[in-house]
């Protein structure tokens, strides 16, 4: 891993495909930092990925594309994204997805669709954005399809990310179909 390699993925997450990395950007654009290494962590290429790796590929940086403060990480510019990832409370549409990997499905068949270590659990508004987000932790994810207006209308609260995000608190297996 070179911190060039580094700074154009981090670039590429922060900036154009949040999503893609289930990243929770905050209305100023930072991102926790312990999200960030977990997020790429997914991936064998960044697997050993540490704090002061995203310092020193910060600070030896000549274009400073990025800025650290405290436990947070965020792009200084750049950015592709139509909006930020904003807990928006709002109506979902009928149906969402969601891509994981297929290690997970028993786990999900009981338990739903859990934040994990986020926040939020994603849900994408359209397949090839779930395929996208599978993908980083399984090269033929499981689509799973979310029937959010279902879940809304008994109480389950939904957040409008993006265009291509959405974000729930919960999904009860009962609202997947696998």
């Amino acid at each position: 891993m070179t911190y060039q390699e580094l700074s154009k993925e981090v670039s590429y997450a922060l900036r154009h495909a949040p999503w893609e990395y289930e990243l929770e950007i905050d209305d100023e654009g930072w991102v926790s930092i312990e999200q960030l290494i977990e997020s790429f962590a997914t991936n064998d290429k960044w697997i050993q990925l540490e704090t002061n790796d995203l310092i020193e590929m910060v600070n030896s940086s000549e274009k400073k594309r990025h800025e650290i403060q405290g436990n947070k990480i965020r792009a200084l510019y750049g950015h592709s994204m139509t909006n930020k990832i904003l807990k928006e409370e709002k109506e979902p549409p009928n149906v969402l997805y969601h891509g994981t990997a297929k290690r997970f499905l028993d786990s999900i068949k009981v338990k739903g669709l859990l934040p994990q270590a986020r926040q939020y659990v994603h849900l994408s508004a359209d397949t090839d954005t779930a395929i996208q987000v599978g993908k980083r932790r399984d090269n033929e994810p499981q689509i799973l399809k979310v029937r959010a207006m279902e879940a809304y209308t008994q109480g389950v609260k939904f957040y409008y990310g993006n265009d291509k995000v959405w974000l729930a608190d919960f999904i009860g297996a009962k609202y997947i179909e696998f």
